[in-house]
């Protein structure tokens, strides 16, 4: 792989901005190369040894320039032509060409984009730098806190000595009264205490007086601070409606405990943090030393000798804060969350990517290829038996068909949902991050179409085994296992979902399972991405619901042997059909709300009006479903049109962020991840599309030729997964961008503890 294909595939994806353009300074020097060519072309650089001597040569010099030295150039002279110099007020690097002419034209417009490059990269990692520098002093702060709190749930009754120089910052190696101390040495005197051991003094000990000053961390700092744990149950967010706010210490181990892993997990976002900006820094510096030896190459001179030591002794080269925070951060790790254990702590700060494995591929190329073989073992017993004109055909779509559709819905929704991974990997968008997912536990496209495969030869199977149109004349009913497939396979879903073993991906079961909760107790939980895109994907899914719900009906109180029902002659049934399609709306509606009052964002009252205007319209479709009449479908037909044009525009211009008149990209928007601009055009037009797709249930096109009511159900609702799907990948798209705008490449994990005065003012 080439150089720059390799740089661009290791940049942090929302810092792509903030990097080195190479591929424009090597479009820059491709002018120039032409420039010479045209000017020169019998030149030593055109010939066959000429060529394979720089090409041999480069071999040996590849990133040469930050670990040695320069030979003296030849054409020292022409080499003094350009110079580098620092401009002191706002430490920009400026390239001075002394000699122009034609190619120095060249040379100068490359030169020029060059400092402007690195001196953005610098800017970038000194903005960067200093972010990570103040988080670690916070991280100390915090660090001092839970020390102490340990301190205190392990012996309530102990009391340290007083003064200001008592409390360790094990991240930043300094002590609150500011003498610099080596966090490593700080550990070791911290444990010799513990064990009361007495160790010999090092010279910088010796230097700085001795450890008989050194003490723990004391415990006046709990005096002035409150916890500020993240609630995992609703039961905190109903007592914080009832109560203040605050919520002071009370040193309890469960306090110690939520408090130990909030700190192991910002330690662990912090350790991910400064390893992505040491990569940032050596990319840039690589791809600067790159971009300078092809410069050479083609005008055989010395001009990367000056940029090169310029680069060494700038900030981007000078600078190991940021080695020095990874080092520190590893021995505190370790140290407080690892019991000394350095294979684990770096287990953890260093998690690695899941690997493919050709398991995967072979069971998905197995299943696919059983997947097409039932379809077509179906097809072709359904025409070979005539099952289209048996009697038995109403009876079988009436009652057999809904309970498979279920499994169907499923199978589209992970298909495409597979396809959204797949382009969401090729345009690089982050959803690893923007979902929250732990390093190493998200699933790839081939693990998601996986399972998508496997439940559908499942559920295809089960179709085969109860294609059976005619009654057993002797009985009057169909044989029993085969009519109970349906249920068995939704208890064998359900059951792998909730395993709790180790199997089966179970950390993104959990996860799904998380969020699922997190939904169904809205707006109990705090609202986060997963969240409420999880609530979005259920709205697309109301046939799902209701064919759950015609499963309980049809086990419960059908007869299923006789593959008969009176479900829809039944009240019951008929409000829970109504209030099932509402419920994914309404979970919703309510995360809207509590977004609304924790973030005071408008916008999100302006959304959750758009969702209950979409309760209101399924509600008037439910009853003239059910109820019929003119004047209930000239109020669905109403309420539909509205809803549907208010969630047309809120998909394209609020959730795409597209329709942006004065935008580079006229009528889309400024940044797009895919080329072809046509592709944002069509995916509207097909929102608009899909999105009037229901409208066959309102103008009454309930049949079709040769198509039964229930399939035509079906076939509307598999049109809403895939406009969900084609939603899904230009949503994150756009919050990738968003993401990418703030350089935001991190998520924010909540510290444990808030500090306030003794007068009670926070800081």
């Amino acid at each position: 792989m080439k150089f720059g294909k390799e740089f661009v595939s290791q940049m942090v994806p929302e810092w792509q901005e903030a990097y080195l353009d190479y591929n424009s300074l090597k479009a820059l020097l491709k002018d120039l190369l032409r420039f010479v060519q045209t000017r020169t072309p019998t030149s030593m650089a055109s010939t066959p040894n000429g060529s394979a001597l720089n090409r041999r040569v480069s071999l040996y010099r590849a990133f040469s320039g930050l670990t040695s030295r320069h030979r003296e150039s030849p054409r020292a002279k022409e080499d003094e032509e350009i110079l580098v110099s620092e401009d002191g007020e706002d430490g920009r690097y400026h390239t001075f060409v002394t000699v122009l002419d034609e190619e120095r034209g060249y040379e100068v417009k490359f030169f020029n984009r060059l400092d402007d490059e690195f001196n953005k990269v610098v800017r970038f990692y000194k903005m960067k730098v200093k972010e990570v520098v103040e988080e670690a002093d916070e991280l100390s702060r915090q660090m001092d806190t839970l020390i102490a709190l340990r301190l205190k749930v392990d012996n309530p009754m102990v009391d340290f000595g007083d003064g200001p120089n008592c409390v360790v910052h094990p991240i930043n190696g300094r002590r609150a009264g500011g003498q610099h101390m080596d966090v490593i040495e700080e550990v070791e005197m911290l444990e010799n205490l513990e064990r009361g051991e007495n160790e010999p003094k090092t010279r910088k000990q010796e230097a700085n007086g001795g450890i008989e000053g050194f003490k723990p961390p004391q415990l006046e700092i709990l005096e002035h601070v409150k916890i500020n744990v993240k609630p995992k149950t609703p039961r905190p967010t109903l007592k914080g409606c009832l109560n203040s706010d605050k919520q002071d210490l009370s040193f309890s181990k469960k306090e110690l405990r939520k408090a130990e892993e909030q700190m192991k997990q910002a330690f662990s976002e912090f350790y991910q943090k400064l390893r992505l900006l040491k990569s940032y820094c050596f990319l840039n510096q690589l791809a600067f030393s790159k971009i300078m030896k092809k410069h050479d190459k083609i005008t055989l001179r010395n001009a990367s000798k000056v940029h090169l030591h310029m680069m060494e002794t700038s900030y981007l080269g000078t600078c190991d804060d940021v080695t020095r925070l990874m080092e520190r951060v590893e021995t505190t790790f370790i140290k407080h969350f690892a019991n000394g254990n350095h294979r684990k702590g770096m287990k953890t700060l260093r998690p690695t990517a899941r690997r493919e494995k050709h398991g995967s591929t072979f069971f998905l190329g197995l299943f696919s290829g059983c997947s097409v073989a039932l379809v077509v073992a179906i097809i072709v017993l359904i025409h070979a038996r005539g099952l289209l004109e048996s009697e038995g055909r109403d009876l079988y779509m009436e009652n057999i068909f809904p309970l498979y559709s279920l499994f169907g819905f499923i199978v589209l929704h992970i298909v495409v949902f597979s396809a959204n991974i797949y382009y969401w990997r090729r345009y690089r968008v982050n959803y690893s991050f923007i979902f929250g997912f732990k390093k190493g536990t998200e699933l790839g496209y081939r693990q998601s179409f996986l399972m998508s495969s496997g439940l559908a030869v499942l559920a295809l199977a089960g179709v085969l085994s109860n294609l059976d149109m005619e009654m057993d004349p002797r009985t009057k009913t169909f044989e029993a296992w085969t009519e109970l497939v349906p249920l068995g396979l939704v208890i064998v879903v359900i059951g792998i979902i909730l395993c709790p073993f180790n199997i089966m991906y179970r950390s993104s079961r959990f996860f799904l399972i998380q969020a699922v909760v997190h939904c169904v107790c809205a707006p109990l939980y705090k609202v986060t991405l997963p969240d409420f895109f999880l609530a979005d994907q259920l709205t697309s899914q109301v046939q799902a619901f209701r064919s759950l719900e015609f499963y309980v009906c049809y086990y419960g109180w059908g007869d299923f042997l006789k593959r008969s029902h009176n479900c829809l002659d039944n009240n019951v049934y008929k409000t829970f059909y109504f209030i099932v399609a509402i419920i994914p709306y309404w979970i919703r509606s309510l995360q809207c709300l509590r977004r609304l009052v924790e973030e005071k964002d408008g916008m999100q009252g302006l959304n959750g009006l758009k969702y209950f205007s979409t309760i209101v319209a399924v509600a008037m479709r439910t009853s003239f479903d059910m109820k019929k009449g003119m004047t209930w479908k000239i109020l669905a037909m109403t309420s539909s049109i509205v809803a549907t044009l208010v969630s047309t525009y809120w998909d394209i211009v609020i959730d795409w962020g597209l329709l942006q008149r004065n935008s580079e990209n006229r009528w889309l928007r400024d940044k797009l991840l895919i080329p072809n601009k046509s592709v944002y055009f069509v995916a509207m037009v097909l929102n608009v599309l899909l999105r009037l797709a229901w409208m066959q249930s309102v103008l009454g096109f309930r049949e079709a030729p040769y198509i039964h009511r229930t399939a035509l159900v079906a076939i509307v609702a598999c049109l809403e997964i895939i406009r969900r799907g084609i939603w899904n990948f230009f949503r994150l798209e756009n919050e990738h961008l968003n993401n990418v705008g703030k350089y935001r490449a991190f998520k924010s994990v909540p510290l444990p503890f808030n500090y306030y005065h003794d007068e009670g003012k926070s800081r």
